[in-house]
């Protein structure tokens, strides 16, 4: 393990700067704001979610406060561990110095992770936990060490507290285990206690969800009509050719894993590879789901490679350099390591009618703080009754999670939103009798008030469409009750 360690370690830090470097750039993205929101409210599920992220949320505050280097140095620590896990895979698969490094390599040059492990969000962790759950599976096959199927079950236990997608990786690992040593694996009464452990982890939020009318299946409900159900079922597959020269290493991977007989003792990876990327595509899933699953292929194709080219190494350095460098001019557009004025001459972006459209991840990292300030403003106009008797009303997390997180280096008052979560906590104070409203169209504040008055019209240069041209009232006297009003939104809280 020594002479590898240099290579990962060079690996690591790379990988650790490149992102470190774009983490402290722009501004607090929309979901990001989400996940601080929830850490505020601890609990063992949230209505978009289950909990991990809030715990993680938590962690972040207590160590960095809501900086945003700070908050974003979780994810992408999980990136850093993604690499390390990809390399030590590649090892324990019989791989040698090179096939490390190419492993490692492919997880510098596959572009997606370099948004993926930016933002703070599920997504990063739940690649870790793939990552980390099928080197445990070879962990086990190579020494039988009834240890790794323990900690196989604490990872899918985590994973599942953290993204319920990791369900499908377990149906194809339990699917890919019939192939190992003819399914004598299910006889081994361990493999029952990992499964065990896995669910003992997760029956916090198996309850929570039906102490909560399973809104897990409402907000699929609501994804299915809104996203999901627009996807070209072409669409997952062929966006996994945009990566073309780390894709031609995984299917080099994937093959040999199921085909390959110095590989054979993981075909149960091979199978469970398939078995996970067909799930995912019948399920109509975005592109991105299987991500998670390309770190090992990475690893076996590296290993494969370096066994085709034993005696020509040097063209390991060439397949390396080959991959990593297309890759290099695209960082930019998927972490933030450009100052945004340099960032749109390299985008050749152009600005019209005083906007420029970015795209829409960098777009949501744009004009929380202005719209903070603006109702700061307002809020500080009111005299000190009004205060004490003031809501501050947002219309969807994005903009509420501006609200409770940004707004608190400003005193404000937590604000309320009928979105997702933010419903669950309430409608503040029922006898208020000021409520500045962010977001909510006309006809919406009119229906519940009975004075309203429009403050500001708000954009923003760089922000995304939705939250360009958005409303600032001030509004008076309710008109409607305002405890039913809020409970007769339940069923639209994920519109």
């Amino acid at each position: 393990m020594k002479k590898y360690f240099p290579i990962i370690l060079i690996l690591a830090i790379i990988k650790l700067s490149i992102q470190g470097f774009g983490n402290r750039n722009y501004g607090f993205h929309r979901d990001e704001l989400l996940h601080l929101s929830v850490s505020e409210h601890l609990d063992w599920g949230f209505m978009e979610f289950p909990p991990f992220i809030g715990f993680i949320g938590r962690i972040s505050y207590w160590l960095f406060d809501y900086s945003l280097l700070g908050v974003r140095l979780f994810p992408t620590l999980a990136g850093v561990g993604i690499l390390i896990l990809c390399c030590l895979m590649a090892k324990e698969l019989g791989g040698k110095s090179k096939a490390v490094f190419l492993a490692g390599i492919c997880i510098l040059a596959f572009l997606p992770f370099y948004r993926n492990h930016t933002l703070f969000q599920p997504v990063a962790f739940d690649q870790l936990f793939w990552t980390f759950g099928f080197y445990l599976v070879i962990k086990f096959t190579n020494t039988q060490n009834k240890k790794f199927l323990i900690l196989l079950g604490i990872t899918l236990g985590l994973g599942l507290m953290n993204k319920y997608i990791i369900l499908v990786w377990a149906f194809g690992l339990c699917m890919g285990l019939f192939f190992h040593q003819k399914g004598n694996l299910f006889k081994n009464k361990w493999l029952y206690i990992s499964v065990s452990i896995s669910i003992l982890i997760f029956l916090p939020n198996i309850i929570w969800q039906a102490q909560n009318n399973f809104p897990i299946l409402q907000h699929l409900q609501a994804l299915n009509a809104s996203q999901l159900d627009d996807i070209d079922p072409m669409e997952f597959g062929l966006s996994q050719l945009e990566y073309p020269f780390t894709l031609i290493i995984s299917l080099f991977g994937l093959f040999a894993l199921l085909l390959d007989k110095n590989l054979k003792n993981y075909r149960t990876v091979g199978i469970a590879s398939v078995v996970i990327f067909g799930t995912l595509w019948l399920l109509n899933s975005k592109a991105y789901y299987v991500f998670a699953l390309y770190p090992v292929l990475f690893a076996a194709g590296a290993v494969k490679i370096e066994s085709l080219l034993i005696k020509k190494p040097i063209w390991i350095y060439v397949i390396a350099i080959v991959t990593l460098a297309p890759s290099i001019y695209f960082i930019p557009k998927l972490t933030p390591i450009l100052p945004m004025e340099t960032y749109v001459e390299y985008a050749d972006l152009k600005e019209e009618n005083g906007r420029i459209e970015l795209t829409g991840d960098y777009a949501d990292m744009f004009g929380w703080e202005e719209q903070v300030k603006l109702v700061d403003s307002v809020y500080r106009s009111l005299s000190t009754e009004e205060k004490n008797k003031c809501v501050l009303w947002a219309e969807n997390y994005g903009e509420a999670g501006a609200l409770k997180i940004l707004g608190k280096k400003y005193n404000l008052p937590n604000p309320i939103s009928r979105h997702g979560s933010f419903w669950t906590w309430g409608y503040g104070n029922k006898e208020a009798e000021v409520w500045i409203s962010l977001g909510n169209e006309k006809p919406s504040v009119e229906y519940v008030f009975e004075e309203v008055e429009l403050v500001k019209m708000i954009t923003h240069k760089y922000a995304i469409g939705e939250e360009n041209g958005i409303p600032l009232f001030i509004c008076r006297k309710p008109k409607v009750d305002i405890q039913k009003w809020w409970q007769d939104y339940e069923e639209h809280i994920f519109d």
